[in-house]
């Protein structure tokens, strides 16, 4: 067997198979590029489902972790450490916002932020305890622990889970009629993806998200707006809700957060609504280290020059032109997005999702499929014009052939 070959056999020999991924092994990578363990390149057009906003192996991100290896990179939450203040002052600033709850994973911040609402509903709006409920939208992703599949519309990351937790009324996506319907006394928040990412790049209806701040203003209901994947760049702007000029009451980053570097989250809110919490309420042994810190406090030091985002507006520009122009010839049904991300829908008789990704996989391009015949395109932000249009070109390549 080949390098790759084998490297793979051993892995699915002794790891769960909760994962499909290409069949390809990657051994290092520098910016928009990686390379397999036999040499070849790929040009990376996921960008690790937007971690990788950055680029791989970005070198103030690395030396900044580095920096941060040589000094202390844990000191758990038990005692304060020197970047830990800088880190959610910084963040805060970011976000026009004044506390910050960090955490490690997407879906840590996630359940965080389910946690702060139902605090926040039984504390301050006076909601009875133990009926809280939270708005969400069908086809959502936010991650895939217990709570958060409970209300996930998805049957592939649903079933054999449950018994599920309660306390949550979805609603269609876009649809700000069926969301105010939902609307009780006991709603305490809702809790949205700007552009829902998993179920294809999917961007709402104009207005809907304006709507949804002021129906949730009116009603005395915290926004939450999961950023995850959307925020940090993603779209253009710092956060994909500033297309609309909308202020959530709650973010809750992750993945770029960290730079692909280590895994960073958090919740980042009003001093008012994170202040609910009280010491051993909630928290994390590894949330807010010292090396998290680190990296994160680069990241917010890059978005705060403004390149990245402009970088991703006027090459997200160029993509959306150029997607949009195999649209119409019977390859490509539709194309959505904004910014530096899209959801391309292949018409079913050139193929799955799947077999498209290998198609590609095998011109040198690695993108990762969803929801049966759609791709996903979100390149890292550093990527040049010429490479993105050189991985275009090889997509138009594919579905010609």
């Amino acid at each position: 067997m080949s390098t790759t070959e084998t490297a793979i056999a051993s892995a699915e020999a002794h790891s769960a198979h909760n994962y499909h991924p290409l069949p390809v092994v990657v051994a290092s990578a520098e910016g928009a590029w990686m390379t397999d363990v036999e040499g070849r390149r790929y040009l990376d057009l996921l960008a690790g489902y937007s971690a990788l906003n950055f680029g791989h192996g970005n070198r103030r991100l690395i030396d900044a972790a580095k920096a941060q290896l040589d000094r202390v990179t844990l000191t758990s939450r038990a005692f304060h450490h020197d970047r830990f203040a800088d880190f959610c002052t910084e963040l805060a600033a970011l976000c026009g916002m004044e506390t910050v709850l960090p955490m490690n994973t997407g879906a840590e911040a996630v359940e965080t932020a389910v946690k702060t609402a139902r605090k926040w509903g039984y504390r301050i709006k006076g909601v009875p305890d133990g009926m809280a409920k939270i708005i969400v939208a069908s086809d959502n992703f936010h991650g895939r622990t217990t709570t958060i599949v409970s209300f996930s519309t998805d049957p592939e990351a649903r079933a054999d889970f449950g018994p599920y937790t309660p306390g949550f009324e979805i609603v269609p996506y876009g649809d700000l009629t069926a969301m105010r319907e939902a609307m009780t006394e006991n709603t305490v928040a809702v809790l949205i993806e700007p552009i829902q990412g998993e179920a294809g790049v999917l961007v709402p209806p104009a207005g809907y998200l304006p709507g949804v701040r002021e129906l949730t203003r009116e009603r005395n209901v915290l926004f939450i707006a999961d950023e995850i994947q959307s925020g940090l760049g993603r779209t253009g702007k710092t956060f994909a809700l500033d297309h609309e000029g909308v202020v959530p009451d709650m973010y809750v980053l992750g993945k770029a957060l960290g730079g692909g570097v280590v895994p960073v989250s958090a919740v980042v809110s009003s001093a008012d609504v994170l202040g609910v919490f009280r010491p051993g309420e909630h928290g994390s042994t590894f949330g807010g280290n010292p090396l998290a810190c680190a990296v994160a406090l680069e990241v917010i030091a890059m978005l705060r020059t403004g390149e990245y985002q402009q970088r991703a507006a006027e090459l997200g520009d160029h993509l959306h032109r150029e997607l949009g122009l195999l649209t119409g010839g019977g390859a490509v049904e539709s194309v959505r997005g904004r910014g530096l991300w899209a959801g391309v829908d292949i018409a079913p008789a050139l193929g799955t999702g799947r077999e498209i990704s290998e198609k590609l996989m095998e011109q040198g391009v690695l993108v990762k499929d969803t929801h049966g015949s759609t791709i996903r395109i979100a390149p890292p932000l550093v990527i040049s014009k010429a490479d993105l249009d050189w991985g275009l070109d090889r997509l138009r390549a594919v579905l010609s052939a």
